[in-house]
């Protein structure tokens, strides 16, 4: 589907628009839809949305099969340079798991982007709470960034990283910063497009190194993009794969 996209994106946007909307099993568009299958939940999450002066942005969900998802996204957005605009994401649906209860969590993940001035990150993110819900108040966010375009920074870059460790045979630059709980971003020297890991490899760094408890619930463990700024931008996700093991 990835090259069958990027030939369709070099003969135009709005050509490529029609044909992987035609092409596509579902297809939402609003701030709120999402589309659910036996494994997953695909987000298009504009959350941010209100920060833009202009824009807009679709998710498609392309296949699916057990604890393999592929997927698009297609947006635009101008205005509120220093604001995410939304999260289209794909989540694994198996509700809250204690972390001292996982034992691995591999993932393996293709991905691509193409558009114009993207200012965006791709990134895995999981949010954590003391309590056996997906609803409660989160105590942590930790995310696990893939991607960079446009110098987009994490929270907590103006301290500059606090530890730069090496999982899964990567270096990986840690920052740590507060939003309306504590966030640890994990992010990659140099973009990712082929990725193969166990996301609890950076759980178990916390858990051993930056006291976060192993009693705390993994809440949700989404996989997308943060778009800030761009235009004609479309993000591919041939295939994603995850699974989180006791």
């Amino acid at each position: 589907m990835r090259s069958h996209a990027l030939a369709l994106l070099l003969a135009g946007p709005a050509l490529a628009a029609q044909r992987i909307a035609r092409d596509a099993i579902q297809t939402i568009c609003t701030k709120n839809n999402i589309i659910t299958t036996d494994d997953f939940i695909l987000y298009n999450n504009l959350w941010g949305e209100d920060y833009a002066t202009s824009g807009s942005e679709c998710t498609y969900l392309d296949y699916v099969k057990g604890n393999s998802i592929s997927w698009q996204s297609s947006w635009t957005w101008a205005g509120g340079a220093d604001y995410v605009k939304s999260y289209p994401n794909a989540v694994l649906n198996v509700g809250a798991k204690q972390l001292s209860s996982i034992s691995s969590i591999p993932t393996k993940w293709s991905w691509s982007y193409i558009g114009s001035n993207l200012v965006a990150d791709v990134s895995y993110d999981a949010f954590f709470s003391a309590t056996d819900s997906t609803t409660a108040p989160h105590e942590y966010e930790v995310m696990v960034w893939l991607g960079v375009y446009g110098g987009i920074k994490p929270i907590g870059n103006e301290n500059g990283p606090i530890a730069s460790p090496t999982i899964g045979g990567q270096t990986w630059d840690l920052y740590k910063g507060p939003n309306d709980w504590t966030v640890f971003s994990f992010v990659a020297r140099s973009n990712i497009e082929n990725y193969s890991g166990d996301i609890m490899d950076f759980f178990n760094y916390l858990i051993n190194n930056e006291g976060v408890s192993s009693s705390l619930y993994l809440q949700t463990l989404g996989a997308g993009t943060e778009p800030k700024t761009g235009s004609d931008a479309w993000f591919t996700v041939a295939p994603y794969e995850i699974s989180i093991n006791a």
